[in-house]
């Protein structure tokens, strides 16, 4: 699996969701084939929080009680954790798709998956399904979710490594991707190391419109200039 040199990923954490999707706009074409969330989120961190790490996937049932044995069950459960643990390469983000046919109608995330990921290593979950337990979380651990539920019904793990959707986007396990309260983007291993360079070009070229936008005597023929100024950075 791709592995990429930890202070990219460092790098990446300090840029927000919106920025990272600037980027990847001037590095992947056409721009129809970069993925990103289309839907809101819920969060249970700080306005701030930032996660990036490699995608570790999951699917997840609630409405009904599981087909398989309660042996089986542990089983998957369990090759799950071990599935997240942060051995290969890490950091991981818990990926987890809700299949049922109303997301969220179980909880998979509380206070006790929470407090068990971050003891793994793991850096965070993005899902379409609930959560619960807003006080009582480990933290830090960012999460993005389709919304709160206060019972995890009979939520269970149906399937490990697996291609996922999560409001419109979707991750195959392994990827790098990328959060924060605004939603989630997968970022290509082939175009993640040049993203803080591409990141420093777009900050410079809108400095230029953003200060002239900020000046008293703002204009159109002030705000024409300043467009014309930032095309010719590069």
């Amino acid at each position: 699996m791709t592995q990429h040199d930890p202070a990219l990923l460092a790098a990446l954490q300090k840029i927000d969701t919106p920025t990272i999707c600037n980027a990847l706009e001037e590095l992947v074409s056409p721009r129809q084939l970069i993925r990103f969330t289309t839907k809101p989120f819920v969060t249970n961190d700080s306005d701030d929080a930032i996660f990036v790490g490699y995608a570790r996937t999951a699917m997840i049932r609630a409405e009904a009680p599981p087909s398989m044995s309660p042996a089986e069950r542990k089983a998957l459960r369990l090759r799950y954790y071990e599935h997240v643990a942060t051995a290969k390469p890490g950091p991981n983000v818990s990926v987890i798709q809700d299949i049922d046919s109303t997301p969220g109608t179980g909880a998979f995330w509380g206070e006790v998956q929470t407090t068990v990921h971050k003891g793994l290593g793991v850096a965070g979950c993005i899902t379409n399904g609930s959560i619960r337990d807003l006080s009582m979380m480990a933290r830090p651990f960012p999460m993005i979710a389709g919304m709160l539920n206060p019972s995890h019904a009979f939520v269970h793990v149906v399937a490990v490594g697996v291609t996922v959707s999560i409001h419109g986007m979707t991750v195959h396990d392994g990827e790098l991707v990328h959060a924060d309260r605004h939603g989630a983007c997968v970022i290509p291993h082939d175009v993640a190391a040049r993203i803080p360079e591409v990141n420093d070009l777009l900050s410079r070229r809108e400095a230029v419109i953003l200060t002239a936008a900020r000046k008293p005597d703002f204009s159109i023929d002030v705000l024409r200039e300043a467009l014309s100024k930032a095309e010719e950075i590069h």
